[in-house]
């Protein structure tokens, strides 16, 4: 039986993330990405990729976001946009006797594929001739899901799919690995 895990696109392709700048916290999130990635190669486990509405609509060179800016409906019809024919492969799969849908892995933190924890905030508007430092100060982690991975479960809860949903988080690594079963993580 072939196992399938869906997971959010920066999981194989980091490049599509935003830049970064805390690196301790990017260290750690990429030890355990790498770490997950082996045990699924190594356990023959199959890796579908969701969609990333941040690179699809504002490239490589954006600025960071939060959930309150991507919680609006041109945001969410975008995502519901791009996830259709995912949408139908997994429906496909769902419906194969030889393939068993393991989950979804999102990364907590991001305000499009969070999980338990998003990125939210008063952000938004033009940085010219102001003092942003005010609105970073509330830039905060909340728990929620982010924008996306929202919609997505909206969708699979449509199509009357259920499945285990959890995010990549470094300081909880036992959260993604579980999805893959077996042992808890391997570093601290």
């Amino acid at each position: 039986m072939k196992q399938i895990l869906i997971v959010s696109h920066c999981i194989l392709n980091t490049a599509a993330k935003c830049r970064a700048y805390r690196m301790e916290s990017i260290r750690a999130e990429e030890s355990l990405r790498r770490e997950l990635l082996h045990r699924a190669v190594d356990r023959g486990v199959q890796l579908l990729q969701l969609p990333c509405p941040e690179l699809m609509l504002y490239g490589l060179d954006r600025w960071g976001h939060t959930r309150d800016q991507f919680d609006n409906p041109f945001f969410r019809q975008t995502c519901r946009e791009l996830l259709k024919p995912i949408l139908l492969q997994i429906q496909a799969y769902a419906a194969a006797e030889d393939v068993e849908l393991l989950g979804v892995l999102g990364i907590d933190g991001s305000p499009s594929c969070g999980v338990k924890y998003t990125c939210s905030g008063p952000w938004g508007g033009d940085f010219g001739g102001r003092d942003v430092s005010g609105v970073l100060s509330q830039v905060r982690t909340a728990s929620a899901p982010g924008v996306l991975m929202e919609v997505f479960l909206e969708e699979l809860a449509r199509l009357g799919l259920t499945l285990p949903v959890d995010g990549l988080y470094a300081k909880e690594p036992g959260r993604a690995l579980s999805l893959l079963g077996g042992e808890e993580a391997s570093h601290g």
